[in-house]
């Protein structure tokens, strides 16, 4: 029998799902493959995935496996995907066998007891072949609810080109950013040395992780029980110094991932780009790139230069659905789709995919690989790789969507001015303690 907290997650945990959207998605997701199956007389395992350039995954995995084929649909891209498996969840039916999930909605599904715990189905032979941070963060006490697939350790892309013309060196310090982005306006640049979005999510919760922020204890073991500490000092200091730059001109606080947004992260309005490894891909993926400018990349800048912390900002994972038919199968296409050298040269070299499988991360291919649009720098060895390996992990809520709504609600009210930093982070903590109440938990 479910606890009152599993039944009541059950319909809130993914908070950003609409009623509409869970409505409108019927009664089964089962859908036909969109690649050709191989074998059809091996078991087919259904797979629901968003990457880039997938189905060239997919049909090398076919051709390489006799026994199991990968039945392929894209069911929608995060938010999407995850409202159809919310529905799969309640109706029962209708779920794939394998499902792609970012890291950190991973506890909000594990909640409503739709994964499988994969420790049963040899991840245990595959854990070396990951970064310590991958593995902690699909990782509950002693379950693994997913394998590892990409990343988003942190650096920062910068345009030289600005930098140059202002004589701004790439600052490796918060102190040296700051000094930075005064510089810059002092000599009246047009623009402003980076951006801060309020709605950032999980780059700002990052940015909090890396002065030492832990603002979530849980462990699916005791699905009933959390921590909450989101207005910790690490995250007050961080936040204090965010609110300043904002407070005096020095960074714009504009919303990410908008048209506005993305113009002027090419048009030179944003010197630097705060980034994940995933943000090179990003960037050029945007078709109004201006040719002429000169980007380069660099670490994340430290709050101790002599004791750099490594943060991550998203990541996906592959899970196993309780829902599945066959569960030894899924594990096995869960494990080795991503799990040879072929399958990840298409993921970087097709998708722009940073690699959490260790035989790929360590080697001299993806070290040396030379960014043409980087001015040939090879990025992964002098700024990803580093940040990659330094990454410890992070915990996150089984009501993540609904903590990152909160907190960009609290971000921008302090950057509209009708609150500080601490007040943010005290309001923050106690709008996630009444929900947490709310839905059952007990509170650490």
């Amino acid at each position: 029998m479910k606890s009152r907290t599993s039944r009541v997650v059950a319909a809130s945990a993914i908070a950003t799902l609409s009623a509409a959207g869970l409505a409108a998605c019927g009664e089964s997701q089962e859908a036909s493959c969109t690649n050709e199956i191989i074998n059809e007389d091996a078991t087919q395992v259904s797979v629901w995935a968003w990457y880039p350039a997938f189905d060239q995954v997919v049909d090398h995995f076919n051709e390489t496996h006799d026994d199991v084929q990968v039945c392929w649909t894209n069911a929608g891209q995060g938010n999407d995907e995850y409202t159809k498996f919310s529905t799969a969840i309640e109706a029962g039916s209708g779920a794939p066998d394998v499902i792609m999930l970012e890291a950190e909605v991973l506890s909000s599904f594990t909640i409503r007891d739709a994964l499988v715990d994969l420790g049963g189905y040899g991840v245990d032979e595959i854990a070396g072949n990951y970064t310590e941070g991958a593995w902690s963060d699909v990782s509950s006490g002693d379950s693994v609810y997913a394998v590892p697939v990409d990343g988003g350790p942190m650096g920062m892309l910068y345009r030289q080109d600005i930098l140059d013309e202002y004589g701004i060196a790439p600052p490796a310090t918060w102190d040296e950013f700051r000094t930075a982005a005064e510089e810059l306006e002092a000599q009246g640049a047009p623009g402003v040395l980076a951006n801060f979005p309020t709605n950032g999510r999980a780059f700002n919760q990052a940015l909090f992780a890396q002065a030492g922020s832990e603002p979530f204890v849980y462990d699916s073991s005791n699905p009933q029980e959390i921590g909450i500490e989101v207005n910790d000092d690490a995250a007050g200091d961080v936040l204090g110094y965010w609110q300043g730059l904002v407070d005096d001109g020095l960074v714009a606080a504009d919303d990410a991932f908008t048209a506005d947004y993305n113009t002027k992260l090419v048009d030179g309005t944003y010197a630097i780009y705060l980034a994940a490894a995933w943000g090179p891909g990003y960037l050029q993926g945007l078709s109004d790139t201006d040719p002429d400018a000169e980007w380069r990349a660099a670490p994340l800048p430290q709050w101790d230069a002599e004791n750099p912390v490594q943060v991550n900002w998203g990541g996906s994972t592959f899970a196993v659905t309780e829902q599945a038919e066959d569960k030894e199968a899924s594990a096995l296409v869960a494990k080795e789709i991503f799990g040879n050298e072929e399958a990840w040269k298409i993921g970087v070299e097709e998708a722009a995919l940073f690699p959490l499988w260790t035989p790929m991360l360590e080697s001299d291919y993806f070290r040396d690989l030379e960014y043409e649009f980087f001015g040939g720098q090879k990025i992964n060895d002098e700024v990803f790789l580093d940040a990659a390996q330094g990454y410890e992990g992070f915990t996150f809520s089984p009501f993540q969507n609904y903590a990152y709504d909160q907190l960009t609600e609290e971000l921008f009210e302090m950057t509209e001015g009708n609150k500080d930093a601490e007040a943010a982070l005290d309001d923050l903590q106690t709008s996630l303690e009444t929900y947490a109440a709310e839905q059952g938990f007990t509170l650490k």
